[in-house]
C-alpha cells in the first residue's frame, strides 16, 4: 500500500513538472509575445513565479518518493535472503532526475532571481535576456524529463 502510494506521489509530481514545463514553453511563452515588453516581462515573472514554487515541492517529492520506493525494494530484496542490483533503467532514470533537480535548483535560485531584478528595475532588455536564459535551461530540463519517460516505456 505504501509503495503505491509513494508511486503515485512520484508520478503526480512528475506530471506537474513537465506538464507545467510543456504549457509554459510551447503555449505561455507564444501567447505573451504579444504582449508589450513590459506587460509580457511583469505576467512572465508572475507566472514563473507561481510555477517553480509549485516545482520546488513537486521536485522535491519526487526525489524523497524515488529514494524512498527504490530503499523499499533494496530492503526488501535483503530481508527476503537475495541482493539487490538496481537495473539499469532505474539508474538511468534516477540519474537523470537527479541532473534535472540539480538544474532546477540553478533555475530557481540563480537564473530566476536575476530574471526578477531586471524585471523589478524595469531594464526590460536584460530581463528579455534573462528570460531567454531561463526558457535555454527549461527546455533542457523538459528534454532531460521526456528522456526519462523514454527510458521509463523502453523498459516495459
Amino acid at each position: 500500500m505504501l509503495y503505491a502510494l509513494l508511486k503515485t506521489v512520484h508520478v503526480l509530481s512528475i506530471i506537474l513538472w513537465l506538464g507545467g514545463m510543456i504549457f509554459a514553453h510551447f503555449f505561455l511563452r507564444p501567447a505573451l509575445a504579444t504582449l508589450a515588453p513590459p506587460e509580457r516581462l511583469h505576467l512572465a515573472n508572475a507566472v514563473l513565479g507561481r510555477f517553480f514554487a509549485a516545482v520546488l515541492w513537486a521536485a522535491s517529492l519526487t526525489l524523497v518518493s524515488g529514494v524512498w520506493m527504490i530503499g523499499r525494494v533494496a530492503k526488501a530484496s535483503v530481508q527476503s535472503g537475495g541482493s539487490f542490483s538496481m537495473p539499469l533503467t532505474w539508474t538511468v532514470m534516477a540519474s537523470l532526475g537527479v541532473l534535472m533537480v540539480a538544474l532546477f535548483g540553478h533555475i530557481r535560485f540563480v537564473l530566476y532571481p536575476r530574471f526578477g531584478a531586471a524585471v523589478a528595475a524595469g531594464d526590460w532588455a536584460q530581463a528579455a535576456d534573462r528570460l531567454a536564459r531561463l526558457r535555454q535551461w527549461v527546455g533542457i530540463n523538459l528534454v532531460l524529463g521526456l528522456c526519462i519517460i523514454g527510458v521509463l516505456y523502453l523498459a516495459h
